[in-house]
């Protein structure tokens, strides 16, 4: 099993990096890949890849720093990408429930970051919080241009995942689908999502899977809980979670190119 959403960079591991990257290899996780959600945080990330085994890491802006996108931005990104950690552009696209980044801004530099995986021929990691069909619109220009592409951390409807899925991209499934106040819809179109289209993930720290007996003494999600997603997921899917497992490895080494 391959955790395809590891935010490492956050200051919540700062204590424990180390233990938590040990303890998730310790848990079965095959493989960890590192977000990058800005311009430091993609340095640190593909250092971090570098420095631990079996990590790999994206390179991109996340919607809410798009307000800090220039011209030196695409050179950073290409810079990176040309490491043997980096594996996709992102995480790029649009999240307009919050805007911390007005859409114009977003929209910038999602454009520019698919333009760079475009020309560097990479797939990207994409994020999406309503703003869906503003999303599609600026992605399907550059479809037919891309290797590939995933929307992590999908927590849409299924008439958008049914979208999704018609263009080809991989959705990225997390905890979401363990809590039974948001992710009841997630969990009915689980079937829905084709298997070889099918990647998952924890987002840790975040989303910490709220059905866990016993529940962890802290809120901080981590890697290691990886097992008890695919043991969810398969389950609401009618899935051999080991079938499963096996699976997603292989999309995530069609998906990035990465042994697993």
């Amino acid at each position: 099993m391959f955790d395809i959403g590891l935010n490492l960079t956050s200051s919540q591991f700062a204590k424990d990096r180390d233990e938590v990257v040990a303890r998730a290899f310790a848990a079965g996780v095959k493989g960890l890949l590192l977000t990058g959600t800005n311009l430091h945080e993609s340095e640190q990330a593909q250092q971090l890849a570098q420095r631990y085994d079996r990590c790999w890491s994206t390179a991109g802006v996340h919607p809410h720093d798009s307000s800090q996108w220039t011209a030196q931005s695409g050179d950073t990104l290409r810079r990176l990408a040309k490491t043997p950690e980096v594996v996709a552009i992102g995480e790029c696209g649009l999240d307009f429930n919050r805007n911390f980044s007005t859409p114009e801004e977003q929209e910038k530099a999602f454009t520019a970051q698919l333009a760079l995986a475009a020309e560097l021929e990479m797939p990207v990691f994409m994020h999406c919080r309503d703003a869906h069909e503003r999303f599609l619109t600026l992605l399907d220009p550059w479809l037919d241009k891309l290797p590939g592409a995933v929307l992590h951390c999908f927590t849409g409807s299924r008439q958008e995942a049914l979208e999704c899925l018609e263009r080809g991209l991989y959705l990225g499934i997390t905890g979401w689908v363990c809590d039974e106040r948001r992710g009841l819809e997630l969990r009915e179109l689980l079937p829905a999502i084709p298997a070889d289209r099918l990647l998952l993930e924890t987002d840790a720290p975040y989303l910490l899977p709220r059905d866990m007996k016993p529940k962890p003494a802290s809120r901080r999600n981590e890697p290691a809980y990886l097992g008890h997603i695919i043991e969810s997921v398969a389950k609401r899917r009618g899935d051999d979670p080991h079938w499963l497992s096996a699976q997603t490895d292989d999309n995530v080494r069609k998906l990035f190119g990465i042994n697993v």
